[in-house]
C-alpha cells in the first residue's frame, strides 16, 4: 500500500503512521538495537520501545546519551524536539544501573531514515505502445444472502471497451462456476450480464472472487482478465447460542457484594462487527427466586453478587436462567437460552456444639487407658472437612495429667480416656471442662461476629477399690557410713495400705541383696548388718548399694520398692602399689610409681612418699604431682633385683608401708627382661655374647648330643626290635645343674637297659645293624647320685661315686675334672665305633 507523506499540520496521522512502521530490530541483547523510522521526526514522537529487563531487571537509573532522546520506564522512546535524518545512521547509547549489586548496562540505539520510493513515471522516450490495465467493468457487486429470487437473478454486466470495434465474447471463471459450488454463476456470452441461480449462505460463502475475460471471435483478447468480487451480504439468520449448555461456576459463601461468580460467552455466526453480532445478556430467572443475589452485563457476560448474604447452609446451589439476544437487545433480534450453575464454597462459618450441657460419668480407681465417655458436637458447615472436623480440648481439672481427649476420625466424636491412674482415697469426683474448635480457622462471615469456644463440662466419679499396698516412694535412700559394723539397725522401706492409710498388718520381704549384707524384720521393713559395710565392695556402684524389698498385705497383694543405702566414705584403705617395677638401663634409670586409693577422691591424693635411710643411699625418690612419684637410681647399678622399702600417706595420714622389688635389666622395655632369682644372685652380667658365639655354642652342643647318641647306639645290645618300648616318652635325658666335682667312672659303671614294646614307630629309626634296618633303643639316664648307664650287656652297674671312691657326702657336685676323666677315653672309642656303624 503507497501511502504519500502527511501534512505538516496532521501530527495525529504521522504519529499513526509511525507507530505502524516502526521496525525493532533486536540483534545481541543489551549491545545494539536497529529502529527504522521516517526521516523527518517531530517533537513528542515516539520512535520505538526497548525491552529493558531483558538487560537489567528493576533499573533504578536510566539515562540517555543524546538529549534529543528521552527514555521512559518502560522502554519507549520519545523526541524532545524536531529531528530531520539524513541518509546516514544516527545512533545513542541508553544507560542502565542498578542499586543492588551496582550493575550498570548499555543499549545501543541505532536509527536508520526508511526511503519513499515516488511511483515510476513513463517516459515519453518509450515509443512503443504497452497495452496499460485499466478497468472495464463496473465496482464489485453483492448479493444478498439467503435470498429469495426470482432465480435467475442478475448480479452485474461487464462490457469492454473493444466491443465498438470488434465483436467480443464474455465468460467468467472461479469459485461458483467452474469450483465449488459449481454453477451458481453465469454470464450471457454476447452481453456480459452475471446472474446468480440460487440463494447463498453468507455463513458459508462470504464472498466469491471470479475472473471476467473479453475475447474475440478468432479467441484474441484484446483486455487483461478482469477481477471480479461478488460480496455476499449479511442476513440475521442465525440467532446466538451458549458454548457449553451447561456451566457450573464457584463463589465462597458470604463473599462481598460485587464479587465476580464467572463469564458466559455466546457465539453468534452472523458476520462479526455488525448488529447481527451485537449480543445482550440477561438473567430471565433464578433458581430458587428468592432473594436475588446475582446480576449479569448486558454486553460482557460477567456475573456478580448482588449481596453479601450467600449461605450455603440455607442454599448450596443455584441455577440461573440465562437469555443471549443478537441485534442490540432489540425485540425482534433472535436469542437463545441456557442453563448457568453456581455452586457456593464452604466457609467454616458455624462453630461446633455439643449435644449436651454437662456429662457425667464414672471409673474406677488405678484404671489407666480405659475410655470412660464419647461427646457428640454438631456442625453445620460441610462434613468430613476441616471447616466440620471437631479438635477437643480439656482446659480445667487435668492439671495432673489423668485423661486425654481425642477425636473419633470416623464419628467426630471426642472420646475422653484416663491415662494415668485416679486415686479414691485422694479424690472422690473430677470435674473437667472440656472445649471444641473445628480444624480450620474460623472465618467470620459478613454478617455474623466471631464466636467464642463452646465448652461443656464433664463430671468423672472414681468408684472405690480395695488396691494392694503402695510402695510410696518407689525409690527411697537412706544414708551410712562406709565400714559400719555388723549387727547393727538401720530405717528400712515403708508401705501404706491406701485403705488404712498406714503400714499395720504388712509384711516386709527381701527381694534383691547381691552380696548379702541384710536382714530385713519382717513386721517393721527395718534393716540389720549382717557384714561390714564396705564401699569399696564391687557389688558398690556411685557409692550405693541396692536392695529390693517388696511390702504384701494380708490377702497376698504386693507391691514392690527399692532401697538405696548411700555410703559415704571413710578412709580406712592406704594406698596401694604395685611390688614389683622394672628398670630398663638402656633406656632410663628411673621407674614412675603410681599408687592408687580405694578409697574415694576426699580420701585420696596428694600423697606423700618416704624413703627408708638404708636405701636411701642407692634410690632417690622424686614427688610429681602428688599422684605419682620416680624412683631413680642414684647411680648405675648392677643388673639385679633389689628390694625398695617405701612408705606412702594418703591426704588424711593414712600410711602404708610398701617392699617394692626393683629390677635392673639391660633391656629396651620391661617385657624383655627375664631374670630369675638365682641368676641374679649368682651371674654377674657383665659379658655379652655375640650373635655369632651363641651360634657355636648351639652348634657346638648339638654336635656333642649327636656324638653321644653315636656312641649310646653302637655300644648297645644289637637285639633286632620291630617296635619300640611303650615308655619311650619317659626315656630322656635328665641334665643336672650341679657343679661340684665327680669321680671316675669306668665302664663297668654304665648300664644300658633294653626295654621292649609292641607300639612300633617306624619314623624313629635311630640306625640299622647289618643292613637289615633293625631298630635298637638305647636310654641314658643321668641321676643327681651318678651317671648311670644300663645295657643288656650284663656288665653290671657302676657310677661316678664307685669310680671317685666317694660313698658318702655330696653326691650332687662332681668336678669337671673327674667328667671328662668319666667321658673322653670312652667318646674316642664309641666314636669309632659310631663311624664304622654309620658307614656300614
Amino acid at each position: 500500500m503507497a501511502v504519500a507523506s502527511a501534512a505538516p499540520g496532521s501530527i495525529f496521522c504521522k504519529q499513526l503512521l509511525f507507530s505502524l512502521l516502526v521496525l525493532i530490530l533486536l540483534c545481541d541483547a543489551c549491545q545494539k538495537i536497529y529502529l527504522r523510522v521516517p526521516s523527518h521526526l517531530q517533537a513528542e514522537t515516539l520512535v520505538g520501545k526497548v525491552n529493558l529487563e531483558e538487560c537489567l531487571k528493576s533499573p533504578s537509573l536510566i539515562l540517555s546519551s543524546d538529549p534529543a532522546f528521552r527514555i521512559l520506564e518502560d522502554g519507549s522512546i520519545y523526541t524532545t524536539r524536531d529531528l530531520i535524518l539524513s541518509s546516514e545512521r544516527k545512533s545513542f547509547s541508553i544507560f542502565l544501573s542498578g542499586s543492588e549489586r551496582h550493575e550498570q548496562q548499555e543499549i545501543k540505539v541505532v536509527l536508520s531514515a526508511r526511503e519513499n520510493k515516488a511511483p515510476k513515471k513513463r517516459h515519453t522516450k518509450d515509443t512503443a505502445l504497452k497495452r496499460s490495465k485499466r478497468r472495464w467493468a463496473p465496482i464489485p457487486a453483492s448479493l444478498m444472502e439467503n435470498s429469495l429470487g426470482p432465480f435467475p437473478q442478475h448480479v452485474q454486466q461487464i462490457q469492454s471497451d473493444a466491443a465498438q470495434n470488434y465483436t467480443i465474447f464474455y465468460s467468467i471463471s472461479g469459485p461458483g462456476v467452474d469450483k465449488e459450488p459449481f454453477n451458481l454463476f453465469y454470464i450471457e456470452k454476447d452481453t456480459g450480464d452475471i446472474f446468480c441461480t440460487r440463494s447463498i449462505d453468507r455463513e458459508k460463502y462470504e464472498q466469491f472472487a471470479l475472473y471476467g475475460y473479453a475475447t474475440t471471435a478468432d479467441g484474441y483478447a484484446p483486455e487483461y482478465p478482469l477481477p471480479l468480487i461478488i460480496k455476499i451480504e449479511d442476513d440475521n439468520d442465525n440467532a446466538p447460542y451458549f458454548e457449553h449448555k451447561m456451566t457450573i461456576f464457584t463463589v465462597p459463601e458470604n463473599c462481598r457484594s460485587g464479587t465476580s461468580v464467572g463469564q458466559v460467552t455466546a457465539t453468534d455466526l452472523d458476520e462479526p462487527d455488525t448488529l447481527h453480532t451485537r449480543l445482550k445478556y440477561k438473567i430471565l430467572q433464578q433458581i430458587p427466586d428468592h432473594p436475588k443475589h446475582f446480576s449479569i452485563h448486558p454486553d460482557t457476560g460477567v456475573i456478580t453478587t448482588t449481596t453479601p448474604f450467600l449461605d450455603r447452609e440455607k442454599c448450596d446451589t443455584y441455577q440461573l436462567i440465562m437469555e443471549v439476544r443478537d441485534m442490540g437487545g432489540q425485540p425482534f433480534g433472535l436469542f437463545n437460552t441456557g442453563t448457568i450453575t453456581i455452586s457456593l464454597e464452604d466457609e467454616n462459618d458455624n462453630p461446633p456444639s455439643f449435644t449436651e450441657a454437662s456429662y457425667i460419668t464414672e471409673v474406677e480407681e488405678n484404671r489407666i487407658d480405659v475410655e470412660i465417655l464419647r461427646m457428640k458436637v454438631q456442625d453445620q458447615d460441610l462434613p468430613n472437612t476441616p471447616h466440620s472436623k471437631a479438635v477437643y480440648t480439656i482446659l480445667q481439672g487435668n492439671e495432673n495429667g489423668n485423661f486425654k481427649i481425642s477425636t473419633d476420625p470416623n464419628t467426630n466424636e471426642g472420646v475422653l480416656c484416663v491415662v494415668k491412674p485416679l486415686n479414691y482415697e485422694v479424690n472422690r469426683q473430677v470435674i473437667l471442662k472440656v472445649g471444641v474448635v473445628n480444624e480450620a480457622q474460623f472465618s467470620k462471615a459478613a454478617n455474623s461476629q466471631t464466636p467464642t469456644m463452646c465448652t461443656t463440662t464433664v463430671t468423672v466419679k472414681i468408684i472405690d477399690n480395695d488396691e494392694g499396698p503402695e510402695c510410696h516412694p518407689p525409690v527411697k535412700v537412706i544414708q551410712s557410713q562406709d565400714g559400719f559394723p555388723a549387727g547393727q539397725e538401720l530405717l528400712g522401706y515403708k508401705a501404706l495400705d491406701p485403705e488404712t492409710a498406714s503400714g499395720e498388718g504388712l509384711r516386709y520381704q527381701k527381694l534383691g541383696d547381691e552380696d548379702h549384707w541384710f536382714e530385713i524384720n519382717e513386721h517393721t521393713g527395718d534393716l540389720r548388718t549382717l557384714k561390714v559395710l564396705d564401699r569399696e565392695s564391687k557389688f558398690v556402684k556411685n557409692n550405693q548399694y541396692n536392695i529390693s524389698v517388696v511390702a504384701v498385705d494380708a490377702v497376698g497383694r504386693s507391691c514392690t520398692g527399692t532401697l538405696v543405702v548411700h555410703l559415704d566414705d571413710y578412709n580406712d584403705h592406704p594406698p596401694q602399689i604395685d611390688k614389683e617395677v622394672t628398670i630398663c638401663q638402656n633406656n632410663e634409670d628411673f621407674a614412675i610409681l603410681e599408687p592408687v586409693d580405694p578409697d574415694g577422691p576426699e580420701n585420696g591424693p596428694p600423697f606423700q612418699f618416704f624413703l627408708d635411710n638404708s636405701t636411701s643411699k642407692n634410690w632417690n625418690l622424686e614427688q610429681k604431682d602428688g599422684k605419682t612419684a620416680i624412683l631413680r637410681q642414684r647411680q648405675n647399678l648392677d643388673y639385679n633385683s633389689y628390694s625398695v622399702p617405701i612408705q606412702i600417706k594418703d591426704r588424711h595420714g593414712l600410711v602404708a608401708t610398701h617392699v617394692l622389688t626393683v629390677r635392673v635389666c639391660d633391656c629396651s622395655t620391661p617385657s624383655e627382661c627375664r631374670m630369675n632369682d638365682k641368676s641374679a644372685r649368682d651371674v654377674r652380667p657383665n659379658v655379652i655374647l655375640g650373635r655369632w658365639a651363641i651360634l657355636a655354642m648351639v652348634l657346638g652342643s648339638v654336635l656333642l648330643l649327636c656324638i653321644l647318641f653315636t656312641c649310646f647306639c653302637v655300644t648297645a645290645k644289637r637285639t633286632v626290635k620291630k617296635c619300640f618300648p611303650e615308655d619311650i616318652a619317659q626315656q630322656n635325658l635328665i641334665v643336672s645343674n650341679t657343679e661340684g666335682p665327680g669321680e671316675e667312672v669306668t665302664e663297668a659303671n654304665i648300664r644300658l637297659p633294653m626295654q621292649t614294646s609292641n607300639i612300633c614307630d617306624t619314623s624313629m629309626s635311630v640306625g640299622t645293624v647289618g643292613g637289615q634296618g633293625i631298630k635298637t633303643q638305647q636310654s641314658f639316664e643321668m641321676v643327681k647320685g651318678g651317671y648311670t648307664l644300663d645295657s643288656n650287656k650284663g656288665g653290671g652297674h657302676q657310677t661316678l661315686e664307685s669310680v671317685k671312691g666317694v660313698g658318702q657326702g655330696d653326691t650332687g657336685r662332681y668336678a669337671y675334672t673327674d667328667w671328662q676323666s668319666f667321658t673322653q677315653p670312652r667318646l674316642g672309642e664309641e666314636s669309632i665305633r659310631g663311624h664304622t656303624l654309620i658307614k656300614n
